[in-house]
This record gives C-alpha cells, structure tokens and sequence, in this order.
C-alpha cells in the first residue's frame, strides 16, 4: 500500500542515498560532545556549532527538557559512544516558556482533547529555573562516565546566537 502522504519524503530519501557518503563513520561522538535541544524546527544544532556528521550525539524533544529518557541516552552516551562534554540547550521563544503544565492541559482540552490529565508536559513558567533544574539532573546522575562537563545554555531564535546561562 502506498501512503502518499508521504511521498515526498521518501523521494528525497531516494536523492540523498543516492549520493550517501557517510558509510564508516565511527560511533563514537568525534568531538567528544552530546547536546540535549529541542525539537524547534528553528534550531540546526550541527550547522550552529560548527559541527559535522559524527561529531556529536544530539538528543531532542520538546522544550530541550531533561528526562529519564534523556538521561538513559546520556549514560549510554557517556559510558560507550565518548561523550565527555554535554550542554542543555533551551532556547527563546519556546512554545513550552512561561506556561504551565495546567495551561497546557486546558488548550488541549478547547481542542477537544480528553484525557491530558496524566501527561507531564514539563512546561516552563521560568525558564531560567527549568534549565538550572534540566542541568542539575544531569550533572547529579551518579551514571554518567566520571569527568564529564555540563553547561546549560539559551540559543537565541532571532539572532543564532547561543549564551552560555550555567557555565560548567
């Protein structure tokens, strides 16, 4: 069955395989680095730090936000793939920023939504207080290979400029 939905995504797949050439590149992140972002659409964290293919391990869900999900990655990052630096990288002009998990419950709810009561949407009314929480789950997780360096940054939707907010 064909889903055409779809079918331009898999005709640009077609295109890029065609000219694939990352075959044999090592697991491991080459610069030693892991970032933890959001899914905005706005961030090209590869482009925005001058990174490559197989440089880094990039994780990313809404809101950049630091879950056990996030942290089993990290470990696994960390322990077997070389990360030694990891920043969490929130950014301004979040759709997740100065709102609350109720707010968000209450939208959904107007959409016709039913059952959001269950759902933690780690909403951040101060998100300054958010990133120092995601930041202090990292650097507190007794699982992560020792050494590794932590730092929490905001990137800067309308100008591509990143700040560092919890230097390590």
């Amino acid at each position: 069955m064909l889903w055409p939905v779809f079918d331009d995504l898999f005709e640009a797949n077609r295109r890029y395989a065609s000219r694939f050439g990352l075959a044999g590149i090592a697991a491991p992140a080459a610069k030693e680095f892991g970032l933890v972002t959001c899914m905005d659409s706005r961030i090209e964290p590869l482009a925005m730090l001058g990174l490559g293919p197989g440089d880094a391990k990039i994780l990313r869900n809404a809101g950049g936000r630091v879950t056990p999900d996030v942290l089993r990655s990290l470990i696994l990052a960390t322990r077997f793939l070389g990360v030694r630096r990891i920043a969490v990288m929130q950014h301004t002009g979040c759709a997740l920023a100065y709102r609350s998990d109720d707010s968000i419950r209450s939208d959904l709810a107007e959409q016709g939504v039913e059952g959001g009561d269950g759902w933690e949407f780690l909403a951040m009314d101060d998100p300054d207080s958010a990133l120092r929480e995601d930041v202090d789950k990292v650097r507190s997780c007794r699982l992560l290979a020792a050494g590794v360096t932590v730092e929490g940054w905001r990137y800067d939707v309308d100008t591509g400029r990143i700040a560092r907010v919890l230097p390590s």
